[in-house]
C-alpha cells in the first residue's frame, strides 16, 4: 500500500521521516522549491510494510473569497454581508500555495491513504481539511474515512511513532468552527475596510495606495491602547494626606502604616493628628504575631503566559516570542508551543524530561538535586486544559551556544519555568505588628525567607526577606520616635505595556492564544499604534488615525452594539468553541450574529462623514498639544 504524508511545514515533515525511516529515506523536489517529498518505507499496524511518501504544505493553501463580481469597486460594501463565498487557492506573490497544491494532487493520483501531520489545533485542523479536499480532487480513496490525522505535540521519536501507530479521524467540527471564524473575517472585515478606506480617500485624508483596515480582532485590540491613552491624558491628579509613623525600638526605627490609607480630606487628617500630638503616650502594641508564608511555584507555562513572560523579563515582543519558540518547536527541543493547557496530564513522567537537564552548566546542578534527591514535586495543576495539547515543556536538551539570541531567551525561560513547575515552593515566615495610638490603627510587617526552592532556578522572580522587626511585646507602650503628615497626588494610569495588553486581549476573548501576538502586530502594521521607549519600559501609543478611529465609531454606534469593544467578539469567540464542540452549527452562529455586524454596518455607512471629521479633530487636538 501507498500512504501520503502532509505536514504543516517541511521541518516537520523532515523530522518526522527521519524518526518513521530512521534515517533512511530518499529525497525528491517538488514543485516548490521550499517542500521537499521524502519517500520511505513504514510499517503501519494492521497495514504491514508501505511505500509513504511525506511531504509538507507552508500553513493554509486554500482561501475563502468573494467572485470578481464583487472586487473592489464592483459593488457597495454592504453587499457583502450576504454574498454567495468561494473557495479556491490562496493567492501569493510567488504562486506558492499553486504549486503545493499542485504538488499534493500529483502525489495523491495513487494513494491509498492519506495521512495528515498538521499542528493539533483548530487551525492545523483546517489546514488538514484542505489538503484532504485537494486530494480528492484527483483520487475519491482519500476521503473523510480514507484520511488519518496524527496526533502529536513534540517531535521526541516514541512520541512521533506513537502517533504514527494510533492515527485517529480528521475532527470535522473543528473544521467547521474555522469556516464559520473565516466567514466573519472575511464578510465583516472587508465591508467595513472597504467602506473606512473610501471615505477616508474621498476626503483627501489617506493617500490613494493606503488601506484603512477593519478586523473584528484588531479594532478591540487598538480600543485598549486607546482608552489607556486617554485616562492618561484626561488625567487631573487629586492631592491626598496620610501620617507617617515611626516607632523605635531596642534602637531601630521602624514605620508603621496607618490603616486609613490616603486621606483625601486635608482638614479631617489635621484633626487626627492633632488628636495623636496630644498623646504621645497613648500608643500601645496590640498584637504581635509570626505565621509561615509561602511564594508559589509559577503555573505550567501557556502560550498566552510565555509571550507575557517574554515582553516582561526580555522586552521581547509576542511576535518575536511566538517565532522563536516556533523555530525551538520545529528543531525538536520544546513541546508545542501553542497551547491554553496549565495543568500536565497525570500519566506523564514528567522526571525524564528534568533527567535530561542535568548536563547543563547554568541550571544543571538544580535539575540534578530535583532528579536524584527527592525535591522533585508534581506541579500544581491549572484551571485550563485545551484537550489538544499539555503545557509547553523542554523536549530534549541543546546547548544555548547552538541557538540564536532570541531562541536562546526563550529555551532557557521554558526550562526554567520547568523546573521551577517541578519544584517546591519557596517558604518563610510574615511577622505581623499592630498599634494603637488614640483608636487608631497602625500596623508593620516583615518576612523571612528560609527555604528559596524554586527561586534558586526561576531567577525571574525575586523573594526576599526584609528587614526583621525587633523584639516587639504585646500590651508594651510604644516609643512614638516620629509622627508627620505626608502629602501626596494620586499617578495618572501608565502607558499600555504589551504585556497588559495580551492579558486584556486573553481576559476578554480576543483572538486565540495562538492569535493574539498576529493582531498586536498588525495594528502596528496599519499605523494605529507605535510602540515607543517610557523610561525603562517600552509601551504602546495610538496614532491620530487609531484614536480616531476608535472615537468615530463609539460615537456612531453609542446606542447600539459596540464595534470597537470586545463583546460581539467574545461572543463569537465563545461560540466557535461551542461549533468545536458540536453543541451548535456553524449556520447557527451565522444567523445569530451576522445580522448584530449588518446592523452596525447600516449605522455607520449612514453616518460615515463623522469617520472624517473625527479624524480631523483629532489631528487638531493632538498637534495643538505636541
Amino acid at each position: 500500500m501507498k500512504i501520503l504524508c502532509v505536514a504543516e511545514k517541511n521541518s516537520i515533515a523532515k523530522e518526522v521521516t527521519n524518526i518513521l525511516s530512521g534515517g533512511s529515506s530518499r529525497t525528491r523536489d517538488s514543485s516548490y522549491k521550499f517542500v521537499k517529498n521524502y519517500d520511505f518505507t513504514y510499517n503501519f499496524p494492521r497495514l504491514g510494510q508501505c511505500q509513504v511518501t511525506m511531504t509538507a504544505v507552508s500553513g493554509h493553501i486554500l482561501g475563502t473569497d468573494f467572485g470578481p463580481e464583487y472586487a473592489w469597486g464592483r459593488c457597495p460594501p454592504g453587499r457583502l454581508f450576504d454574498a454567495p463565498l468561494v473557495t479556491k487557492v490562496a493567492a501569493d506573490k510567488d504562486k506558492r500555495s499553486q504549486k503545493i497544491h499542485d504538488n499534493i494532487v500529483k502525489e495523491s493520483r495513487n494513494a491509498d491513504k492519506l495521512m495528515i501531520w498538521t499542528d493539533c489545533d483548530r487551525e492545523g485542523e483546517h489546514i488538514g481539511w484542505e489538503i484532504m479536499h485537494i486530494a480528492l480532487l484527483k483520487n475519491p480513496r482519500l476521503n473523510h474515512l480514507g484520511t488519518w490525522r496524527a496526533q502529536f505535540s513534540h517531535l521526541e521519536p516514541a512520541h512521533i511513532v506513537a502517533a504514527a501507530r494510533d492515527p485517529k479521524l480528521l475532527d470535522m467540527r473543528l473544521v467547521e468552527a474555522v469556516e464559520c471564524r473565516k466567514e466573519f473575517d472575511l464578510r465583516v472585515g472587508l465591508s467595513f475596510t472597504r467602506l473606512l478606506t473610501n471615505v477616508y480617500k474621498s476626503r483627501g485624508l489617506v493617500g490613494d495606495k493606503e488601506v484603512v483596515s477593519y478586523g473584528t480582532c484588531q479594532f478591540p485590540t487598538l480600543s485598549f491602547v486607546v482608552d489607556r491613552y486617554l485616562r492618561v491624558k484626561n488625567f487631573t491628579p487629586e492631592p491626598f494626606w496620610l501620617l507617617n509613623v515611626v516607632v523605635e525600638r531596642n534602637g531601630q526605627k521602624v514605620p508603621f502604616t496607618w490603616s486609613r490609607g490616603n486621606i483625601f480630606d486635608k482638614a479631617f487628617v489635621a484633626i487626627i493628628y492633632t488628636q495623636l500630638l496630644r498623646a504621645p503616650n497613648d500608643a500601645k502594641i496590640t498584637h504581635v504575631g509570626t505565621s509561615p508564608t509561602s511564594h508559589y511555584r509559577p503555573f505550567p507555562l501557556t502560550t498566552v503566559e510565555l509571550q507575557k513572560c517574554c515582553s516582561l523579563f526580555f522586552k521581547m515582543s509576542a511576535k518575536r516570542a511566538l517565532d522563536a519558540a516556533e523555530l525551538l518547536y520545529t528543531a525538536g527541543f520544546i513541546s508545542y508551543p501553542r497551547t491554553e493547557t496549565d495543568r500536565f496530564p497525570a500519566n506523564m513522567d514528567l522526571l525524564s524530561y528534568v533527567n535530561k537537564q542535568k548536563q547543563d552548566a547554568k541550571w544543571g546542578a538544580y535539575a540534578l538535586k530535583l532528579a536524584d534527591s527527592g525535591a522533585f514535586r508534581q506541579p500544581r495543576a491549572g484551571k485550563h486544559d485545551d484537550k489538544a495539547h499539555p503545557p509547553i515543556y523542554p523536549v530534549k536538551y541543546t546547548k544555548l551556544d547552538t541557538l540564536k539570541p532570541d531562541q536562546q531567551k526563550v529555551y532557557e525561560f521554558v526550562v526554567r519555568r520547568y523546573l521551577a513547575c517541578c519544584s517546591d515552593d519557596a517558604r518563610g515566615f510574615k511577622s505581623t505588628v499592630n498599634m494603637e495610638w488614640c483608636k487608631e490603627q497602625f500596623s508593620a510587617t516583615g518576612v523571612q525567607v528560609t527555604e528559596r526552592n524554586y527561586l534558586d532556578v526561576y531567577i525571574y522572580q525575586l523573594w526576599q526577606s526584609s528587614q526583621l522587626l525587633p523584639d516587639f511585646q504585646q500590651g508594651q507602650a510604644a516609643n512614638i520616635h516620629s509622627a508627620k503628615v505626608k502629602e501626596g497626588k494620586t499617578s495618572p494610569p501608565e502607558y499600555m505595556t504589551e504585556r497588559e495588553l495580551i492579558s486584556l486581549m486573553d481576559v476578554n476573548g480576543i483572538g486565540t492564544d495562538a492569535t493574539i501576538a498576529e493582531h498586536i502586530d498588525k495594528i502596528i502594521q496599519r499605523n494605529y499604534i507605535s510602540r515607543r521607549k517610557m523610561g525603562t519600559k517600552e509601551v504602546f501609543i495610538p496614532t491620530s488615525l487609531g484614536v480616531a478611529l476608535i472615537q468615530a465609531f463609539d460615537a456612531i454606534l453609542k446606542d447600539r452594539i459596540s464595534m470597537s469593544k470586545p463583546f460581539l467578539r467574545r461572543a463569537l469567540e465563545g461560540l466557535l468553541q461551542k461549533i468545536a464542540r458540536g453543541e451548535i452549527t456553524r449556520q447557527d452562529v451565522v444567523n445569530q450574529l451576522l445580522p448584530m455586524y449588518k446592523e452596525a454596518f447600516t449605522e455607520t455607512n449612514r453616518m460615515s462623514s463623522l469617520l472624517a471629521d473625527t479624524f480631523t479633530e483629532t489631528n487638531r487636538r493632538i498637534s495643538e498639544n505636541t
